[in-house]
């Protein structure tokens, strides 16, 4: 999420800041093709140490913080693939939460990455995939913002490579590397700063709307929070550079608004239908039940505190501040160095004036509604406490992530400083004039020297300050953990004689955001090819709200429980005509139950409630066509 906005101080010739926001020069030579393959692969081998954990044993390997998040986006690879191969609509699918299915568009479905990436998914299978796309996604975020770095703001290569690190390595990006990929698919959003920025570009407002407007649609594929916190982002940007540019924002206003309007509305016309079916399909919903997100601000001393997947990081430290979001984290070499670097900056630059009010404005809106220190909520209101909860659009975002912002802001603030400090793009300092005050020191040769010597020794010391900030935070591999593989029955395909066409499996337990995690993966690694009852998503409830997963019934509740008492309960009649009212309304054939650590209980369940199981291959059965 770059703000790529340029200082003119910083070009080789004076250029105003006025025209450079809007239309920043062309090099005027072209940029060494070695700095730019160094730097990406730089930046590679970062994504595949971020993700080295996984490799070890790629196809039996999750998160071990978010667990049930992998495991949901290694389905969503599965689900891009299944729908390109059966050429079958991908907004929508009963492949999981079998029969009422799952509106694709109103979750976090990837599709702008798994339907292109279909054919890979078919011939590697969604977990390989799931961790080559996660290293691939950090690398060519930090890839572009590198590039719009480079080329839009900075002479210094060196501060675009530390920039560019920052934007797709910082330890917000990374901590979301945790099950989350679409939050570290932030590749398109740099180019889409870079885009915003140019719309006022006198004459060419034909070109530069539709190439924002095609960035923009295929980002709501991707993520869309992410380009809401864009658009917000951007929204500033363009309001700050008014204020302190009015003559030039006045000039290139209609330019502006003619791009940004046919951007618009080509964005528009490409992704009208997906955003209907997203508030009005089937399994659609409004808000989420009692607004979860509300709550979730940012603790004031997470953003002095090294994150926990970085090498200066303490897993002992996350537990007191919070274990939910780490999107700051920036530790407090960090945090003093963007704040001298602002301080520097700010009198002489556009861009550091700017990335100012980011920094201030998103760090206040992320506190949330009570202001956090250290774990412990404090007397004192945060922004949020005065703002309704069911507002459109603002009930469905997490306050903390709003600080993704500053994490963009930094990194762009980090390209700047280093920039100015390494001196690129200024003339060389004169030399003194001969006969004038030679033997002087304040006027003469040793003066001078003295003089360049100084800046000489406070750039470098603030060149080692930036890096004695940044090094703390490279990544550590992502931690990971060990699941069982699906049983031998799923994967060899000993289930086909048992389920028919429009036939569900149950498998036990019915997956859900809590339960069920390896039984959701039986779905994703047969390629969807049966589907189930319950799931991983979020759909509405009985009064439309959304929720995570779907509505228990009555025998999917009391598998639950049985496995939080891990005991069966007493069993009755009553019991027994739920459990076959739940199989019909699930359409179900057969109930799997595979190995696992509560196997021996839910056998006995499933027993009381459904009679005696078959033991076929590596898995118990209960073969239910004749009962629903």
């Amino acid at each position: 999420m770059a703000v790529p906005v340029v200082d003119p101080s910083l070009n080789p010739s004076p250029v105003e800041a006025d025209a450079v926001v809007a239309d920043p020069p062309r090099r005027a030579r072209r940029r060494p093709a070695r700095a730019d393959v160094l730097a990406i692969g730089a930046y590679v081998l970062l994504g595949v140490l971020v993700c080295l954990n996984y490799w070890g044993d790629v196809e039996n390997r999750v998160s071990s913080h978010l667990p049930t998040d992998h495991s949901w986006f290694e389905w969503l690879f599965a689900h891009g693939a299944y729908s390109v191969q059966h050429l079958e609509n991908p907004l929508f699918t009963t492949r999981q939460n079998a029969p009422d299915g799952v509106n694709m568009m109103a979750n976090t479905s990837l599709l702008g990455v798994t339907l292109p990436l279909a054919p890979l998914t078919l011939l590697l299978g969604p977990q390989v995939m799931y961790a080559l796309y996660l290293g691939a996604a950090l690398s060519a975020t930090a890839a572009t913002s590198y590039w719009v770095l480079s080329r839009h703001l900075v002479r210094s290569r060196a501060g675009a490579f530390v920039g560019g690190a920052f934007l797709g390595f910082a330890p917000g990006i990374v901590h979301h590397a945790n099950g989350q990929p679409n939050f570290v698919s932030n590749f398109l959003l740099p180019l889409i700063v870079a885009r915003v920025l140019r719309l006022g570009e006198p004459g060419r407002w034909r070109r530069n709307g539709p190439a924002l407007g095609l960035l923009v649609a295929y980002q709501i594929f991707i993520n869309e929070e992410m380009l809401l916190l864009t658009a917000l982002a951007c929204l500033v940007v363009v309001v700050a550079y008014a204020v302190q540019r009015p003559r030039a924002a006045r000039e290139r206003a209609g330019s502006f608004v003619a791009a940004l309007g046919l951007g618009g509305g080509l964005a528009l016309l490409l992704t009208a239908y997906p955003i209907w079916f997203q508030f009005n399909g089937p399994q659609s919903y409004r808000g989420l039940q009692g607004g979860v997100f509300h709550n979730w601000g940012e603790d004031l001393v997470a953003f002095v505190t090294f994150a926990r997947d970085t090498i200066a990081g303490d897993e002992a430290v996350e537990k007191t501040i919070g274990l939910t979001e780490q999107n700051t984290w920036f530790g407090w070499p960090l945090v003093l160095v963007a704040l001298a670097a602002l301080v520097l900056l700010v009198r002489r630059s556009v861009p550091a004036r700017i990335l100012a009010v980011l920094v201030v404005l998103f760090t206040i809106a992320s506190i949330g509604p009570v202001v956090r220190f250290n774990g412990a909520e404090t007397d004192i209101d945060g922004p949020w406490a005065y703002v309704p909860d069911d507002l459109p659009l603002v009930e469905m975002m997490m306050p903390t992530r709003l600080s993704l912002v500053v994490v963009a802001a930094v990194g762009v603030l980090l390209a700047l400083a280093w920039d100015a400090l390494a001196g690129a793009g200024r003339p060389p300092v004169p030399a003194p004039r001969s006969g004038a005050d030679d033997g002087g020191d304040d006027d003469g040769d040793g003066g001078t020297a003295a003089r360049e010597t100084r800046r000489r020794v406070l750039r470098l010391a603030g060149l080692v300050a930036i890096a004695a900030a940044v090094l703390p935070l490279i990544p550590r591999p992502l931690p990971a953990e060990r699941i069982d593989p699906p049983p031998h029955f799923i994967t060899a395909g000993g289930w086909r004689p048992y389920v028919p066409e429009g036939r569900t499996l149950v498998p036990v337990p019915i997956p859900s955001n809590v339960h069920g995690l390896h039984t959701l993966r039986w779905s994703a690694l047969t390629g969807h090819e049966f589907p189930i009852p319950g799931g991983y998503f979020i759909g509405p409830n009985e009064r439309g709200e959304g929720v995570f997963g779907a509505p228990n019934r009555p025998t999917s509740t009391l598998i639950y429980s049985t496995m939080d008492a891990n005991e069966v309960p007493e069993i009755t009649e009553e019991n027994r005509r739920q459990a076959v009212d739940d199989l019909r309304f699930w359409r179900a054939s057969v109930v799997v139950l595979g190995a696992g650590p509560r196997e021996a209980v839910l056998r006995d369940l499933m027993a009381e409630l459904l009679g005696p199981p078959q033991r076929v291959d590596d898995v118990w059965i209960w073969d239910v066509r004749d009962r629903v």
